[in-house]
């Protein structure tokens, strides 16, 4: 199916007219059951039938593809560790309430729903988030005063206490349009517009082509409402950005070209990170959408003062922020990319990988070394912070220049014009084009 019309809806992202596993997950959640998968798999899979096992009973998929022993194995453990050892849950209710004027619309995540007001949870951990869509049905409180959203989860603890945890968000209203703009939280919003796009994959309901044209509906809908209403008087050939919204255009560009929409994604990794993004916080989907890149040759020369935290200065995902001579790291919250440059030294290659020269390098077997001078010591401090960072044992794949598997890193360079869309600058001029026309 990999190939398929961009402009036919997903058939294969839903179990169509088996329901076997659909029966079999609403059985588990009716017996408090939370189903985990881990798949070790070289072929198809067909993931999109019984990924709904672990989507309906608070799980996760984990998808290891294709599976190598030495490449694969430390991730593997890790994974199942930390499903163990993680702070969790069982047997949850989950309820939402909402001052007058406001209701709930909708829920988005891992779980069983079967009261209209509840979500039934048999598992719920740590790394679980929910999204929660609300409606504006009547008349707020006026300026100065609040609105509140009330979230109660009932649960049993591993000890086997009952208890329940109340969350309560009191929030300012205004009758300001400008107010909400400047309110505006860029990574929950991405969240609802990802979350969204996933439910639609795994039902079948809508096209990779419709779902990319609706991300652009939303960044012109929702920038030209702010130029329109809030923005002072500018030239008309000037792209206006509230400060909160800044980076909206660059999102939306990244998200349409990442592996959720683009044509060539294998099914079974679509609907793997269509499932992973449906209970992932805001904080999480994020490096999903926008992957972070960093150089890290020449971490040996660079001062502890010149970073912010353990983590080099972040670059901009364009291949000319890569210099041949130097090695980077690419990190999407769910892999680790190391590509080396065809220029970078027989010195630096054997520090950071034991190996004598670049010719060395093989991308299906060689790893970092563990300790050595400082320049591998140094990247292993990245490695693993960026590891603690995303709560994961991250895989870490190397690769070189002119390599094959040098394809899934240079994916993440979105600001470049590709095969998947347009490059960061042609969007925003496409993305203004698109406000000056609705002027028009």
């Amino acid at each position: 199916v990999v190939g398929q019309n961009d402009k036919a809806p997903l058939k294969i992202a839903g179990p169509g007219e088996n329901q076997t596993w659909k029966k079999l997950a609403q059985e588990a959640a009716d017996h408090q059951v939370c189903v985990d998968l881990f798949l070790l798999t070289q072929g198809h899979v067909d993931l999109a039938a019984f990924a709904v096992l672990a989507r309906f009973t608070g799980g996760d998929v984990h998808h290891y593809h294709p599976f190598s022993f030495p490449l694969d194995t430390a991730q593997l453990y890790n994974d199942v560790h930390w499903t163990l050892v993680r702070p969790q849950g069982m047997e949850a209710v989950m309820r939402v309430r909402c001052s007058a004027g406001l209701s709930v619309a909708g829920y988005s995540g891992a779980f069983c729903k079967r009261a209209s007001t509840d979500l039934d949870l048999p598992a719920v951990d740590c790394n679980k988030a929910f999204m929660v869509t609300l409606q504006h049905d009547d008349k707020l409180s006026p300026d100065g005063n609040e609105a509140c959203v009330q979230c109660a989860l009932l649960y049993t603890t591993v000890a086997g206490e009952r208890r329940i945890r109340v969350h309560t968000l009191s929030l300012p209203c205004t009758t300001v349009l400008g107010n909400l703009f400047r309110s505006a939280d860029l990574d929950v919003q991405l969240h609802k517009h990802v979350s969204s796009m996933c439910n639609q994959l795994l039902t079948g309901t809508a096209s990779l082509q419709q779902l990319r044209e609706s991300m652009t509906t939303v960044c012109v809908n929702t920038l030209y409402a702010y130029r329109k209403f809030c923005a002072t008087t500018s030239s008309s050939g000037q792209l206006i950005l509230p400060e909160a919204l800044k980076l909206l255009p660059l999102y939306t560009l990244a998200a349409q070209k990442g592996v959720l929409l683009r044509s060539e994604t294998a099914p079974d990794l679509r609907v793997r990170w269509a499932s992973t993004f449906l209970s992932l916080s805001s904080a999480f989907i994020v490096p999903r959408v926008y992957p972070r890149m960093f150089a890290v040759h020449n971490l040996a020369q660079d001062s502890q003062d010149t970073r912010t935290g353990p983590l080099p200065t972040a670059l901009a995902l364009a291949s000319e922020k890569l210099d041949p001579a130097g090695v980077y790291l690419c990190e999407n919250g769910l892999q680790l990319f190391l590509w080396v440059g065809r220029q970078v030294s027989d010195e630096l290659v054997r520090e950071l990988f034991g190996v004598p020269d670049l010719a060395s390098v093989m991308s299906s077997s060689t790893q970092v070394a563990q300790q050595g001078g400082v320049a591998v010591t140094e990247l292993n401090t990245v490695l693993n912070e960026v590891r603690r960072q995303r709560c994961a044992f991250l895989k870490l794949r190397v690769s070189k220049r002119g390599d094959p598997l040098e394809l899934p890193f240079f994916n993440c360079l979105i600001e470049d014009r590709s095969q998947a869309g347009m490059s960061y600058v042609e969007f925003l001029c496409h993305i203004h084009r698109q406000i000056q026309s609705k002027f028009n």
